[in-house]
């Protein structure tokens, strides 16, 4: 399938006689400039930089807000919740009126809710605020990969994509890494406050960069708000993703079970409005066309278990860095340093690997994301006494090059054969998976490893929660065989 290119405004129809003139070349699609890129990609890091900045700071925010494990847990779901809720959502409304305007109107939407973090006076505010921060992700981070889907093509699309998966991955090691060392330096004595704090200026940089280096662009024929889609998907992530978060630090109450119960209704529910959108003629929320097409379809496939495994080994490392090894919030985040520098080398030597290799560096790249957590999990449990940060290096270093060699060719895949004009719906939805997935991994996997590690102990639980990330990854492994054959 050759490249898709970027929507133009369609001319004007003229009569048809002989003495017409030819028609009128289609004007040149806006192109991402250098500048235009690393502002778009600047836009994507903050929100995965919050997803995970909070992980190593939560020790610190509990002591200090006086929040019980529960608040703790809402304060990171609820920014996860919030944004996996919204974010197709947010494709579909840049489709319509602006991805530019829309990264601009979400950077600083981000900008004041971060703050409004960074000043929250008890830990109920502190949740508000952060919902609203991931409501704001949500208008942002979809319009980043529409805009590349948009404004690139050929190997200038392939780098833009490689780069952004690259800053994904790097940027939410990065964020761990970030949020321990502000914590320890406590700049101008704001403690844990200053890991929300920074945004702000970060976000104003963005935005005035935005105005300048990024073009605009929108779908030529602009679907409507597919609002019973919309509501029917918030539902569906929100009654699954809301109990496994808060169910195991409440207690199991009868809320929490009713919420399980909702979810299989409301998601087939959401599936049955979406068939009769299409079959309509209207374009649905998430459209059942497109993942019907094996690039979308295997590529979502293969992101659902990895982001488990992802979001789920982030947030449970932390705690067992600083809780059961005793480090501090530093040292902590600087024990993810090798896992940063060898994704973002096996982000950079992905686009040409794939050339040479084509779906094999997928399954290359999961075999050694394999190796790399089996030897976390072996560092952990036969050097637990006295093991410090450079002792889990080896392991972190390879797990990071795996991912990075995996990740950014799966993008590149899902997004190949995305119509331009649906290219807000593709990436929302793109990184919906992603986003509800980690979620879910730190509902999941965060649970199991809290629950075991009071009776069992920290290295027993770490081991058996390690181990069914595993499975998750013996599961990615399986599935790049289903991904297209051919690197476009």
């Amino acid at each position: 399938m050759s490249e898709p290119r970027t929507a133009s405004p369609a001319p004007v129809p003229t009569t048809p006689t002989s003495a017409s003139p030819p028609a009128a070349p289609a004007s040149p699609a806006p192109a991402l400039g250098p500048l235009g890129l690393a502002t778009v990609l600047l836009g994507a890091a903050l929100p995965f930089l919050d997803f995970f900045i909070v992980n190593v700071a939560l020790p610190t925010i509990g002591h200090d807000l006086d929040a019980g494990p529960a608040l703790l847990e809402m304060v990171v779901g609820g920014y996860g919740v919030a944004y996996a809720v919204l974010l197709v959502l947010g494709g579909r409304l840049g489709d319509m009126v602006g991805r530019r305007r829309l990264f601009l109107w979400g950077t600083a939407a981000f900008g004041v809710t971060s703050v409004a973090c960074g000043l929250a006076p008890d830990a109920w505010t502190l949740v508000v605020a952060r919902v609203a921060q991931g409501a704001a992700s949500a208008l942002m981070l979809p319009q980043v990969l529409a805009t590349i889907q948009a404004t690139t093509s050929g190997t200038r699309r392939t780098r833009a994509l490689s780069l952004y998966s690259g800053t994904a991955g790097v940027v939410s090691a990065v964020g761990q890494v970030l949020g321990g060392v502000l914590v320890s330096v406590d700049l101008l004595g704001t403690g844990w406050r200053s890991i929300f704090l920074i945004n702000a200026p970060v976000a104003v940089v963005a935005l005035l960069l935005a105005v300048r280096s990024v073009p605009e662009t929108r779908s030529e024929n602009p679907a409507r708000v597919d609002w019973w889609g919309t509501v029917l998907l918030s539902v569906s992530l929100v009654s699954l993703l809301v109990p496994l978060t808060e169910g195991r630090s409440t207690g199991w109450p009868v809320w929490s079970w009713v919420l399980l119960a909702v979810f299989p209704c409301a998601t087939v529910a959401f599936v049955l409005v979406e068939l009769r959108e299409e079959r309509a003629g209207r374009t649905p929320l998430v459209p059942p066309s497109l993942l019907r097409v094996h690039a979308v379809r295997s590529g979502l496939t293969l992101i659902m278990p990895f982001s488990i495994g992802w979001g789920g080994f982030m947030f449970v490392l932390a705690v067992a860095l600083q809780e059961g090894l005793r480090l501090g919030p530093m040292a902590a985040g600087l024990a993810l340093v090798p896992m940063c520098v060898t994704f973002l080398a096996g982000s950079l030597a992905g686009p040409r690997l794939a050339l040479r290799y084509g779906r094999r560096l997928a399954t290359g790249g999961a075999l050694i994301q394999a190796a790399g957590l089996s030897v976390v999990a072996a560092t952990f449990w036969f050097g637990w006494d006295g093991l410090g940060p450079l002792g889990l290096a080896p392991g972190l270093a390879l797990q990071g090059l795996g991912q990075g060699l995996l990740m950014p060719l799966t993008i590149r895949l899902v997004l190949s054969e995305v119509p331009v004009d649906r290219a807000g719906v593709g990436s929302g939805v793109l990184v919906t998976t992603q986003q509800a997935f980690m979620a879910l991994g730190v509902a999941t996997l965060g649970s199991l490893f809290l629950s075991l590690a009071p009776g069992a102990g920290m290295r027993e639980a770490l081991a058996i929660t390690l181990g069914v990330q595993l499975v998750a990854v013996a599961a990615t492994v399986v599935l790049t065989l289903r991904l297209p054959r051919v690197v476009r």
